[in-house]
C-alpha cells in the first residue's frame, strides 16, 4: 500500500512520529512524506531537517508559505497551496493519503485532492476549537475524507454527526500518547546542554497562538500575557515557544522578541523539536497559553494547564485544565489557585499508547 503523509508543521510531525516509524519499518507499506508549510521556513526553524534525520525513503518538499500573516495573504496562501497541490496530485498517485488536524494549509492540500478521488484518512477528526477558524477547516477535511481516526468516544460521536456517518470512523486514541509512553526523555542535565535552559528552576512553559475568530483582540491579548510575566518571572523561569503562522502571528512574535530584548532572562525558543518540547513539558511546573498540547499531552503526565481565552473552546477539559480570560489579574489569580492545589491523577481519555498499532491494523484491512 502506497501511503502519503501530509505534514505542514513541527506540531503535526511530532504527533505523527510513532505511526511513521511503524509505516517505515513494515514492508506492507511504501511510505512517502509530503512536507510543506512552515517545515520549509527558516523563520520557523526550518523543521524539514527534523524530518530528514529519520531517513525516510522519500520526502516531497512543496513550498507553500504565505508572504505574510495578514488576512489577505493567508487567504492567498490557501489558493496558492491548492494550486501547488493540484499539480502534485496530478503527477503523484497514492493508495491512501493521511492528514491530521485543522490547519488551513492541510485543508488546502486535502481539498485539492478531491477531483483526483484520492482516498484520505483524517486523524484527530471530530474535535472542536471555537476560538479559531481552524475549527471549520478540521470539519471540512473530515468531509473530504474516506476514513476518520478519532482520539476518544466523544469526538467519534461528533465526527459521525459532522459527516452524517457516510464514512468509516474509528476510535483509536491519540498518537501523542504513544510518543509520551515510548520516548527517552532528556534528563535535566542533557536538556541544559542542548538548549542552555536549566529545568531545575521552577518553570512555566508558554505557547500562545493568535485567536483567529476574534483576531482584532490579539494585540491586547499578548500584552496582557506579557504583563503577567512581569510578575511571574520573579518566581518562575519563563520558557516561550513561538506561535504558528496564523493571522497576526507575526505581531505576537514581534511582541515576544521585543519583550525578550527588555527581559533577557526570558527564554524564547523557535522550536524544541518533539523530543525537547515533551521533555520541557515533563519537568515544567505548568503550561500557560492556548496550545492544543495542553489538552492531550498535558493530561498524560498530568500537568496543570492555564488555558487562555477561546482558541481551544469546545475541547474536552480534563481536571488539570484551568481556563481563564486573557487578563493579567485573571492569569495571576489562576496561578495562585494552581499553586494551592494538590497534584492530579492521570485521566487516560486518549488511549493507552497503542494508537499507531491500531491504525496499522486498520490500514491493512481497508
Amino acid at each position: 500500500m502506497k501511503i502519503g503523509v501530509l505534514t505542514s508543521s513541527r506540531a503535526d510531525f511530532g504527533i505523527y512520529l510513532p505511526l511513521l516509524k511503524l509505516l517505515k519499518n513494515d514492508d506492507f507499506f511504501e511510505l512517502e512524506i509530503i512536507a510543506f508549510g512552515t517545515h520549509l521556513s527558516k523563520n520557523h526553524g526550518f523543521t524539514l531537517t527534523e524530518i530528514e534525520q529519520y531517513k525516510f525513503n522519500k520526502i516531497h518538499q512543496l513550498n507553500t508559505l504565505p508572504k505574510s500573516d495578514s488576512t489577505e495573504y493567508i487567504s492567498k496562501c490557501i489558493g496558492d497551496t491548492i494550486s501547488t497541490f493540484s499539480s502534485f496530485w496530478n503527477t503523484h498517485k497514492f493508495d491512501l493519503v493521511i492528514s491530521l488536524g485543522d490547519r488551513y494549509e492541510m485543508f488546502a492540500a486535502v481539498s485539492a485532492s478531491s477531483p483526483f478521488n484520492i482516498p484520505i484518512a483524517h486523524l484527530h477528526a471530530g474535535e472542536t476549537t471555537l476560538g479559531a477558524v481552524d475549527n471549520a477547516y478540521r470539519h471540512a477535511i473530515s468531509l473530504f475524507s474516506n476514513y476518520l481516526f478519532v482520539s476518544n468516544k466523544t469526538y467519534k460521536k461528533r465526527a459521525e454527526e459532522i459527516v452524517e456517518a457516510t464514512v468509516q470512523t474509528f476510535n483509536v486514541g491519540a498518537l501523542s500518547i504513544d510518543n509520551l509512553k515510548s520516548i527517552n526523555y532528556l534528563s535535566k542535565e542533557e536538556f541544559k546542554l542542548k538548549f542552555n535552559i536549566d529545568l531545575n528552576k521552577p518553570t512555566i512553559l508558554s505557547t500562545f497562538h493568535p485567536e483567529t475568530v476574534s483576531f482584532e483582540n490579539n494585540e491586547n491579548h499578548i500584552k496582557e500575557l506579557l504583563s503577567s510575566f512581569d510578575v511571574l518571572k520573579e518566581k518562575y523561569q519563563i520558557v516561550i515557544t513561538m506561535p504558528n503562522t496564523d493571522t497576526m502571528g507575526q505581531m505576537i512574535r514581534d511582541e515576544i522578541v521585543t519583550y525578550k530584548k527588555n527581559n533577557p532572562e526570558i527564554e524564547v525558543i523557535e522550536s524544541f523539536g518533539m523530543h525537547g518540547y515533551l521533555t520541557c513539558m515533563k519537568y515544567c511546573n505548568f503550561l500557560l497559553g492556548n496550545t492544543s498540547s495542553g489538552f492531550v499531552e498535558a493530561s498524560y503526565f498530568p500537568k496543570f494547564v492555564i488555558n487562555l481565552g477561546d482558541r481551544q473552546k469546545g475541547r474536552i477539559e480534563t481536571k488539570n485544565i484551568y481556563t481563564t480570560k486573557i487578563i493579567k489579574t485573571s492569569i495571576l489569580d489562576t496561578v495562585k489557585e494552581i499553586e494551592s492545589t494538590s497534584e492530579l491523577d492521570n485521566e487516560f481519555i486518549y488511549g493507552n499508547g497503542n494508537t499507531a498499532e491500531k491504525i496499522i491494523r486498520l490500514l491493512k484491512k481497508l
